[in-house]
């Protein structure tokens, strides 16, 4: 008996979208495009916010952070819950949450009430992503079809990410903080519009009831792991980071061993027998990694080494964006000739090589080889988004498509914050190491602490030193910095290695049925 193609579905009898599946994928891209905005967009108004709603350190921690929080915590949950009460509409449902609360948080009268509303957001976010994505693979049943949709949605994450410091740059140069908040309405609008026209209702006939149990544990699962991640880039190794993941695992294995024991749970573990869904979650969750993880040094390097303020460095980071759309636009033609397999092990060696152009940087080297680095690798990713992706969702069944979306979205949360927990830590010690060994003789030791402690605060105390000193002291900072950028690059171009070996030979042994 022949062994079946990779695509689930046979390109030969597949039904074609037509003109009204292909605006309707415009229409749900920019919500997917908002999801990544505000992801961003926040960062350039917390000088102006703070100065209005004065909080505390504390409470803008949690202004910035508890919207990714709360839209990875419940990404599993939402994503089952579309299978059962239907796709597009808790995509309409979230849309009208997400403009609400997008409202209430530009007009917050106070640190309190923005943590909330922030927190909403992430709540309603969360319906954004399985929804659409799920969507997607009712709406185009032809392989190469939805490959080409793929493309588009994940570009639109992309985009989101490089326009939004740049709207929320312009709108504060002559509004309020709040105003960043507003972009997302008229979309939202648009989208309850024409949702109900464009968009098909799908929903599993056969689904019971959503378990609230299964969905507390998940929760509180991914909560505590990625809270516990956060505070450990934060504050390093301790007992409180690790005492959130202890219980967040704790919680993740209790949630699976439910699961195995419900008649209808929450996530069907059996989309894991997949070898072909199983590898390209790991891939999808490696390149969440290296991409969220690098990321970090990318702005810090335009930012605190070469001093550009936040516009001037989400201009240099556009044509790493645009490299990565047009990486995603092409994958779909090249797939057509080349077996995924090869396409994202191609990938991933060019992103490899990227990366080790980066490593080459150094402080004075100027943002053009950063940029022609950055370009380079975000060529090499996105096949591997675009068709990892395509991989989760198509060899998924109709009914479990809202699972399978939700368990891809939550993987590559789980990836970019285990990488920028890990690429981090890793960059934060060779940081210390090196300024240990280089600090000037002369600087405080209150002052030298900071320093060490961080390479914003080290060019923070540089800028209130006396001249000669100050000066040293930025440049042995920015010396160890780029340093221990130049080691990270050298470790994400080896996970990009790892990757592509990885996903050719578990997607051929899949291929062989071994």
């Amino acid at each position: 008996m022949r062994k079946k193609n990779i695509s689930s579905v046979n390109p030969t009898i597949s039904p074609r979208a037509g003109l009204r599946e292909w605006i309707g994928l415009a229409v749900i891209a920019l919500p997917s495009m908002l999801y990544s905005m505000d992801l961003t967009v926040l960062n350039l108004a917390v000088p102006s916010l703070s100065a209005d709603l004065k909080p505390t350190s504390s409470q803008l921690l949690w202004i910035v952070d508890i919207y990714g929080f709360m839209l990875a915590g419940f990404l599993i949950t939402m994503g089952t819950l579309g299978d059962r009460i239907g796709r597009r509409r808790l995509l309409l449902i979230g849309a009208a949450a997400f403009g609400v609360a997008s409202v209430l948080a530009a007009f917050s009268t106070s640190a309190e009430m923005l943590i909330v509303t922030r927190a909403l957001l992430g709540i309603a976010g969360a319906t954004l992503a399985p929804s659409t994505l799920s969507l997607i693979r009712n709406m185009f049943h032809d392989p190469r079809q939805r490959t080409v949709a793929m493309g588009v949605w994940i570009s639109s994450y992309s985009l989101g990410a490089a326009i939004g410091p740049l709207i929320g740059g312009l709108l504060l140069e002559y509004f309020w903080w709040g105003s960043v908040f507003l972009v997302g309405v008229p979309v939202m609008v648009l989208l309850l519009i024409v949702g109900p026209v464009l968009l098909p209702e799908f929903r599993d006939p056969k689904a019971g009831r959503l378990d609230l149990t299964s969905a507390a544990l998940s929760l509180a699962a991914v909560l505590a792991v990625i809270y516990g991640l956060k505070q450990f880039v934060q504050d390093g190794f301790g007992w409180l980071p690790a005492m959130f993941i202890v219980a967040g695992l704790t919680a993740g294995v209790v949630f699976a061993r439910r699961q195995r024991m419900l008649a209808d749970p929450l996530i069907d573990f059996k989309l894991f027998r997949s070898k072909v869904f199983t590898a390209s979650l790991v891939v999808y969750t490696l390149v969440s990694f290296i991409e969220f993880g690098f990321l970090i040094f990318f702005a810090q390097y335009l930012q605190l080494v070469l001093g550009m303020g936040p516009l001037e460095s989400g201009l240099w980071m556009i044509p790493s964006a645009c490299a990565f759309i047009i990486g995603s636009m092409v994958t779909p033609i090249i797939v057509r000739r080349v077996r995924p397999e090869f396409v994202m092990s191609a990938g991933l060696t060019l992103s490899a090589v990227g990366f080790g152009v980066i490593a080459t940087v150094d402080g004075t080297s100027g943002v053009l080889v950063l940029v022609a680095g950055s370009v380079i690798y975000s060529l090499g990713l996105a096949p591997a988004f675009t068709l990892a992706t395509d991989l989760i969702v198509g060899n998924s069944s109709p009914e479990r498509a809202g699972a399978a979306a939700a368990i891809s979205e939550t993987g590559s949360e789980f990836g970019g914050a285990l990488g920028i927990a890990m690429l981090g830590s890793i960059g934060v010690a060779i940081y210390r190491t090196n300024l240990n060994d280089a600090l000037p003789a002369g600087i405080p030791p209150e002052s030298a602490a900071m320093a060490r402690d961080s390479f914003g605060a080290a060019v923070s105390i540089a800028m209130q030193l006396q001249d000669e000193l100050g000066t040293t002291l930025l440049e042995v900072s920015r010396n160890a910095f780029v340093q221990g950028m130049q080691v990270t690059s050298v470790v994400s171009s080896a996970i990009s290695i790892t990757a592509a070996v990885f996903i050719v030979v578990m997607l051929r042994k899949a291929r062989k049925g071994t």
